[in-house]
Parts: structure tokens; C-alpha cells; sequence
């Protein structure tokens, strides 16, 4: 029996923001924690939150050390800020990073205990109060953090996650005016980021007819408009486009679970701080390069979202054209295609592959196994920038 899981209330749309009134009124809230990224509120992309939150006369304090990939140590200390606030409602606004520490704080401000009691691979705690209110507000297109109930951190050489119901948004707000203004490097990333989340969730092993039918949705969104987002982001149509299909996407990949690209992706971050979103474009050809042939049907349902030619071409010739095109938007999205592109040496594979082979709750997803043998290759290729069919 499959069982599809999400949170509450969800909006979603041009002037969305506008239902944050309602949320205050409904959770009859008095004082916001809101937790930001500092250069957001530099840039002024949070004055809309703002600004709505004056006029329903909330009062409010505002955490911006938020860090992309954050460490233990900063998740430790936005919890203390906001067991020290005594707020009624904790709002999260801008990428994954600070949706994620919203989370995690919202949640352990009432639970006893520090960040790392609560990490899936070492800690030994599971929060059982179900923490303040909270309210994510994406400005990016990527993530999916807003509808998922996980917390990402950064440990010495790789990261861990919170995983845990009590982390699930109890409203999402996914307004793409807040995207309007992302830098083209940024809405690559996490537009990569998205499809990424919906192809791995579509070969899933924990893949359901409903999270494929997000999946294929979120694909044909998601390519049809990203190269026009990141090379013209003033297309409001395009961000529109990118947004809708970020959120199905997280809620395909928060039913169905991502798998090897993420998994391999971990070990990027938490060694070299590459960003997720960039570790994930990196990987994403060089992974599907090897698995395709365990979802070979599935590869050529991608290819069709692609609009690649099929006539004269067998199943697996589809998919190996498939990987190529995952290649190709990488490039043409203008992030790098290879490892060397980061400055990462030659002799760092064995490292990664370790770590990487240690990320069982995702690589468990994968269609096909991926043992060290496979990864060490997986990251080789990588490295060289080489696909099989070179």
C-alpha cells in the first residue's frame, strides 16, 4: 500500500505571500522568528515578508547568520536564538539552507537537546514535541526544502540530516515574484537542483504512480523553461514555470526519495563546500551513465520529455542520448561539467568514494546498487568529464 504524504497547506502562485495574513490571524500570532539568508535582506528580497508582517502589526525578530551548507555549529546557534525569542510562529525565507535551519529550529526550540542528538546517521534522539509553527518561503527554485521534512548540515567531510515529521512545513508558500530577481549562476543550480529531485524520485525504487505522475510533470516544467530563466530571467512566465515545477518536484522526491546522485553529491559539499546545487549538476550525468539500464522503460518515457528523435533508435540507444542530454543542460546552463572544474585532485576520489559509499538511506533508492567499486567509478568519470559512450 503506497501513502503519499505532504504538508498541509500549500500555496502556491503570483501573489501568494498575500495568504501570510491569513496564517497570522488563523495561529492568532503575536511575535515571528524570521530566519533569513543576511545578503536576502540586504538585497531587499524579504521587504515583501516584511512589510506584511508591519502592517498585521507582528512583531518581529530577524536571524540572517545563515550559511549555504550550514555546519552544526550554526545550526546550534539559530536554535538557541530561537528558544531565546519565545515567539509564536518561525518563519523560514530564501534557499534551502535557511528553510532547513527554520525547520530544525522551529522544532528543537522545544525539544531538549543540540543538533547533533538528532542526525539520522549518529544521532540518538527523535524529537517527540512537536516544535513552534512554521512557514517556508522559497526564493529559490530548487530546493524543494519547503515541502519536505528534512534538515541538511554540513559535518567535517560529508553531511547528515534531521529527518522527521515534526519538520514538515504547516504552511509552504511558493510565490515565483520572490525568485524574479535570482543571479542566473543561482537559478542554474537550483533549477538543476529541481529537475534532479524529480528524475531521481521518477527511478526511485520507492517510486509510486503518483509521485511518477509529479515526477513527469515537474520534467516537462522544468526543461521547457530553465535555460530561458537563467539567460533571461526577466521572463516572468519562465520563473513562474520554474517555481510550479520546483515544488511538484519536492513533493515527487519527498514521497519517492532521491538516490546516488544526491548521495554522491554529500561528500562534495561537506569536503570542498561546493554548493548542493552545483554538486548535484556535477554528478547527475556521470551517475545516470551507469544506472540507466536498471530503468531503461523509465528513461525512455525521458527522452520523449526531452524531444529527443526516437525513430530508427532502439530503447537503450534512447537512453544513452538521454544521458547525454542531462550533460548538455548542465553545459548549457553554464555550470561545470567535471570535478577539475572545482579544483578537486585526483587523489581525492578515494575519499570521496569512502564517504560516498556511507550514504546508505539514499543510495538504498538507487534502481541499481551502487557499491564503492561503482562510486570510485562514478567519480573517476567525473573527474575526466567522461561518459561510457565517449
Amino acid at each position: 500500500m503506497d501513502q503519499f504524504v505532504s504538508p498541509k497547506n500549500i500555496f502556491h502562485g503570483k501573489g501568494s505571500i498575500e495568504r501570510l495574513r491569513d496564517i497570522l490571524n488563523e495561529e492568532q500570532v503575536k511575535k515571528v522568528v524570521l530566519i533569513t539568508d543576511p545578503m536576502l535582506k540586504k538585497l531587499e528580497v524579504i521587504n515583501p515578508v516584511l512589510q506584511l508582517l508591519d502592517q498585521e502589526k507582528a512583531d518581529v525578530d530577524i536571524i540572517t547568520n545563515v550559511v549555504p551548507e550550514p555546519p552544526l555549529k550554526v545550526g546550534n546557534e539559530v536554535v538557541d536564538e530561537v528558544r531565546s525569542k519565545q515567539a509564536d510562529l518561525v518563519i523560514g525565507v530564501g534557499g534551502g539552507s535557511a528553510l532547513d535551519l527554520a525547520k530544525a529550529a522551529s522544532v528543537l526550540a522545544e525539544n531538549e537537546g543540540i543538533v547533533e542528538d538528532f542526525l539520522n546517521l549518529s544521532g540518538t534522539k527523535k524529537p517527540e514535541a512537536k516544535g513552534l509553527p512554521k512557514v517556508l518561503i522559497p526564493t529559490t527554485s530548487g530546493t524543494g526544502a519547503e515541502v519536505t521534512d528534512i534538515a541538511v548540515f554540513s559535518l567535517e567531510d560529508t553531511k547528515d540530516v534531521i529527518t522527521h515529521e515534526n519538520l514538515l512545513a504547516d504552511y509552504a508558500i511558493v510565490d515565483p515574484v520572490l525568485t524574479y530577481t535570482l543571479p542566473s549562476k543561482v537559478t542554474a543550480a537550483s533549477g538543476v537542483d529541481a529537475f534532479t529531485h524529480a528524475l531521481e524520485a521518477y527511478t526511485s525504487v520507492n517510486a509510486t504512480p503518483l509521485t511518477d505522475t509529479l515526477a513527469i510533470d515537474a520534467m516537462k516544467r522544468i526543461i521547457g523553461n530553465l535555460r530561458t530563466a537563467v539567460w533571461n530571467g526577466k521572463d516572468e512566465y519562465a520563473r513562474e514555470q520554474m517555481s510550479l515545477g520546483s515544488l511538484i518536484a519536492g513533493l515527487s522526491f519527498y514521497n519517492a526519495g532521491v538516490a546516488g546522485v544526491h548521495g554522491l553529491a554529500y561528500p562534495l559539499g561537506g569536503l570542498f563546500k561546493i554548493p548542493h546545487g552545483e554538486s548535484n549538476a556535477v554528478l547527475l550525468p556521470y551517475v545516470y551513465d551507469y544506472i540507466w539500464p536498471a530503468s531503461l522503460n523509465k528513461m525512455v518515457k525521458v527522452a520523449e520529455i526531452f524531444n529527443l528523435p526516437t525513430e530508427g533508435k532502439s530503447d537503450r540507444q534512447l537512453a544513452i542520448d538521454v544521458v547525454q542530454s542531462l550533460q548538455d543542460l548542465v553545459k548549457d546552463v553554464g555550470l561545470p561539467t567535471k570535478l577539475q572544474e572545482y579544483s578537486i585532485k585526483e587523489d581525492d576520489i578515494e575519499r570521496l568514494a569512502q564517504n560516498g559509499v556511507e550514504q546508505k538511506r539514499l543510495l538504498n533508492r538507487s534502481p541499481k546498487k551502487l557499491d564503492l567499486d561503482l562510486i570510485r567509478k562514478i567519480y573517476q568519470n567525473a573527474y575526466d568529464g567522461k561518459l561510457l559512450s565517449d
